[in-house]
């Protein structure tokens, strides 16, 4: 075997045609394996990708025979089970094993011997002196004249490491502009056009110190549970923590948990690839790959029925899933932030919300205070609000007066900020550049003071305690069972016999009440 210089370089020349133009790793195989196979007779070529951040090594590709339709692939797998690869790799130079029964003790060895191969070339594929990976040439006789053939391949696998990179940053691009195209559809379909990052006003203490606690969890990626009632921002607040992360730059995305119907829950989170199920007849990305390298907003978790909170929860421990009909798993990276007006920790504790699930999504607890607990922000937020309303709506913004702003400070709000916006609504709307006194909102609003709930010295543990024996007196001491209390009270048996210990209540004082 002996190759001259214009030889060489006409060999290089055929391989290069034949794979610099491949954007796909089955087409660049399916060109690369016959070439080397017509020039250096090998019997196996194979070649690993090498991820330094988990120090692994994955299949590109691996041709026995040579037959390129035999191509193969598998998960990607520690660098310790590719012995071979792992030389390479650590000495970012060509191994030559001319007798693999000396190394079979390793497993990877082990196997090609087990296939007929006596010897293997190994070369390290790089490019801009950043290591990609490594292709083997293996053969079943060892072939003559090692040292040429060594010097031959070594230019041919900095030829390939070319064609390969040029493979996988095409291939990036592809998906990179496949993520804006899905990105966009989001967008268009699903974005709060609401939101503006510099519409959340503030000046109360209250407020100033749950934004310092945003502050610092901004920049981490802990699990967030904000609580709070029904409108009082905590899907800004949600937004707010997306902005100021290094995760701003990709998609926040909103899942609505009461709206998700259970029939479609995996489709509309996990997708589903075409042809999973009637009606499935394109492939649809779901919104935790959406959420890739971004932030998932779970809006309402509490009102998630106990069996979608247990896929939730397995999505949320391992960031990987399938879509449906779909066998090969996905790795996401996202962060999560959830939101609920419910008590979290009280529903767990009866069975009604899964405890490791509570635990999952409450690293953090950001609890935002009712508008009534922050009077200090209601005038700054009526200014604000209505200017911002009046620019949107093309109006003169109105004004309003002391005893106004005084009467609106007064009132409890129950529908806390989101009402409060209405009123703004309302009023840049109906009265334009006029004075809005306090007769004018009493007009609007039911403005009669809310009766005080009376006081009683009876602790929480006492109410559940009378709670639990009235039902026991109406269901004569049953606990379990079609007429039980634990059917009446929508509570597990277990719980309800755990809090019953606990509060000194017996079953069996109620059997014939």
């Amino acid at each position: 075997m002996h190759w001259s210089p214009e030889a060489r370089y006409q060999i290089l020349l055929k391989i290069n045609n034949a794979i610099i133009t491949q954007t796909t790793k089955e087409d660049l195989f399916q060109a690369l394996a016959p070439a080397l196979r017509q020039y250096f007779a090998c019997d196996r070529i194979s070649i690993n990708l090498y991820e330094p951040k988990t120090e692994s090594i994955s299949y590109f590709a691996t041709a026995d025979g040579i037959s390129p339709a035999e191509i193969t692939g598998s998960e990607s797998r520690s660098l310790v089970k590719g012995a071979i690869s792992r030389m390479v790799i650590r000495s970012g130079k060509p191994v030559i094993i001319e007798d693999l029964r000396r190394y079979a003790d390793y497993e990877s060895v082990k196997a090609m011997v087990d296939y007929g191969l006596t010897a293997t070339m190994a070369f390290p594929l790089v490019v801009r002196d950043k290591l990609l990976g490594v292709i083997h040439f293996s053969y079943r006789v060892q072939p003559s004249h090692i040292q040429e053939l060594q010097e031959v391949l070594t230019d041919v696998s900095r030829q390939v490491a070319i064609a390969v990179d040029n493979m996988l940053s095409y291939t990036d691009l592809k998906e990179v502009n496949a993520n804006l195209i899905r990105q966009k559809q989001f967008l268009i379909s699903d974005t709060d056009d609401g939101y503006r990052q510099d519409a959340f006003f503030y000046v109360s203490p209250a407020m100033k110190e749950i934004m310092k606690l945003v502050e610092k969890v901004a920049n981490s990626d802990v699990s967030i549970l904000v609580t709070g009632e029904t409108g009082t921002g905590k899907d800004y607040l949600a937004r707010s923590i997306h902005n100021m992360s290094p995760r701003r730059e990709h998609l926040f995305v909103k899942i609505n948990c009461p709206a998700l119907a259970p029939t479609l829950f995996e489709s509309e989170l996990f997708g589903h690839a075409r042809g999973a199920f009637t009606g499935a007849d394109a492939k649809r990305v779901g919104r935790f790959e959406l959420a890739n390298r971004g932030t998932v907003f779970l809006d309402e978790v509490g009102e998630l029925p106990p069996d979608l909170q247990a896929k939730l929860l397995n999505v949320l421990q391992d960031q990987r899933f399938e879509r449906v009909g779909d066998s090969r798993s996905r790795d996401v990276n996202f962060r999560v932030i959830a939101a609920t007006n419910k008590d979290l920790r009280n529903l767990s504790n009866y069975g009604q919300f899964r405890q490791d699930l509570y635990y999952r999504l409450n690293t953090v607890n950001i609890h935002v205070p009712p508008l009534r607990e922050r009077v200090d922000d209601i005038p700054l937020l009526i200014e604000r609000l209505t200017d911002y309303q009046a620019r949107k709506t093309n109006n003169t913004v109105p004004v309003y007066s002391d005893s106004a702003l005084e009467l609106l400070s007064g009132y409890r709000w129950p529908g806390n900020v989101r009402e409060l916006k209405n009123l703004v609504k309302r009023m840049v709307i109906l009265r334009p550049g006029e004075r809005i006194n306090s007769q004018d909102i009493g007009k609007i609003i039911d403005m009669e003071p809310v009766a005080e709930i009376p006081m009683e010295t009876t602790t929480l543990a006492d109410a559940e305690k009378q709670h639990i024996i009235q039902a026991l007196r109406r269901c004569r001491g049953m606990v379990g069972g079609k007429r039980g209390i634990s059917r009446l009270l929508g509570v597990p048996r277990t719980t309800l016999q755990y809090r019953m210990k606990k509060l000194g209540i017996s079953p069996s004082d109620f059997a014939d009440s």
